[in-house]
């Protein structure tokens, strides 16, 4: 058993190290720009270890924005996680509406330069269809974070669950967050103040 819990913690490390480079690769140079060896001589693993652990660079890709989404590689849904459950039984409209836009933050900071590369090369195929799965996982995110509200009847009046999705979608998106951050050199903190301001002021009732 110790060796097999060593042999874990050998492999983990070097998934770690794999993704944190692949990260700063295509960041850096894009989907096209960044090959498989590049990705293990910045990890300092051989380029067999990173074919057998991801298999192919729009594998790499996929796993590197699961993880800058989530913060780790933990099997563990981002709508399953305590800080979500917390959201949930927070009493507050408000208090739910920062408390989202806050993770939002956290998360956009780690994903959203990632995003843009997939973007950026959505000629390829299978970068049409991350792109596409992205976009569908943030909606029913935002959407459940909708919910929310709309149990708590904390929805203007008229606002339909669905709209009050498209207004969040827009708002807390990877691309408009770049705009502000990296276009008009706002700080993370400037955007999470803005964009919680923004969002209870277009979806909550009693507000503005």
């Amino acid at each position: 058993m110790p060796e097999v819990k060593s042999r874990n913690r050998r492999s983990a490390e070097t998934r770690r190290r794999i993704v944190e480079a692949a990260h700063a690769l295509f960041v850096a140079r894009g989907y096209a720009g960044t090959t498989f060896q590049e990705v293990a001589d910045a990890a300092g693993v051989s380029v067999q270890s990173v074919y057998f652990h991801y298999g192919s660079k729009s594998g790499l890709l996929k796993h590197v924005i699961d993880v800058a989404s989530a913060g780790d590689d933990e099997p563990v849904a981002l709508l399953d996680r305590d800080w979500f459950t917390r959201l949930r039984e927070a009493g507050d409209p408000m208090e739910v509406v920062r408390g989202w836009v806050g993770a939002s933050a956290a998360i956009l900071e780690r994903v959203a330069p990632v995003l843009a590369v997939v973007n950026a090369a959505r000629g390829d195929a299978e970068m049409e269809a991350q792109w596409a799965s992205n976009s569908e996982q943030r909606r029913t995110a935002h959407g459940t974070f909708v919910g929310i509200l709309a149990e708590s009847h904390a929805l203007r009046p008229g606002l339909t669950a669905e709209t009050a999705t498209d207004i969040t979608v827009g708002l807390l998106s990877p691309e408009l967050f770049l705009v502000l951050t990296r276009e008009c050199g706002w700080n993370t903190g400037q955007w999470e103040t803005w964009a919680a301001d923004q969002i209870a002021c277009n979806l909550l009732a009693r507000h503005c």
